[in-house]
């Protein structure tokens, strides 16, 4: 049962979180110092270091957070659309990525986020093994979601669906990366994204659909 002490710090911990995102997207990782970041959610630094053992930990929790709220909701649409009978033997795979992957979120705050957490992860060994780690139940993530729908029987893959995961994430990632360098807005960033994912599931998905 959660006790009030534990609701407390988790409580503190996502106002922490909350406000890192902020200074984030105002002036990036290097100028997001703890001090800043304590003074936009109302704590000391103590409460952070009661919380965080640094600013790197702070920041690859809140790159988890970012990619959690994401994955989650892949997830949710896809069993929404399984309840709603969009998902049946023999839908379009590319219509089915489209519509899973055009959902609301900050897709630009995730992507500052992530080259700017791994442009850290290259100058820092254990950082960057932090970072593969966390990538790593990410991707493990992405990979639950595709063996779900394939062992439905709705698609059956080229590839296992860990791979799959993996090239649909790289895949996305840079379609992110460089809309945001091109100015799009989230709204585009997704529209642009999902229509690259579609072109990708056009060579990962096998022409006839597994017949469970």
């Amino acid at each position: 049962m959660t006790t009030p002490a534990t609701r407390s710090r988790e409580n503190t911990r996502a106002r922490l979180l909350e406000a890192a995102a902020q200074v984030f997207a105002e002036v990036g990782l290097d100028g997001a110092s703890v001090e800043a970041v304590c003074e936009r959610a109302g704590f000391t630094r103590g409460a952070f270091y009661s919380n965080f053992e640094s600013k790197d930990e702070l920041f690859l929790m809140l790159t988890a957070s970012v990619a959690e709220v994401r994955v989650n909701a892949v997830r949710t649409r896809v069993e929404e659309m399984t309840a709603e009978g969009a998902l049946a033997e023999g839908c379009d795979p590319i219509d089915l990525v489209q519509q899973v992957m055009e959902l609301g979120g900050d897709d630009r705050l995730g992507v500052m986020l992530m080259s700017e957490i791994r442009i850290r992860a290259l100058r820092d060994e254990q950082f960057g093994i932090a970072y593969l780690a966390q990538e790593r139940e990410m991707v493990a993530s992405i990979a639950q979601i595709v063996e779900d729908i394939v062992s439905a029987g709705l698609l059956k893959l080229r590839l296992p669906a860990d791979v799959a995961a993996r090239m649909l994430m790289i895949v996305w990632e840079g379609m992110t990366v460089r809309g945001a360098m091109a100015g799009q807005d989230d709204a585009r960033l997704r529209h642009s994204s999902s229509e690259e994912l579609a072109r990708l599931v056009q060579l990962l998905v096998v022409d006839e659909p597994a017949i469970g």
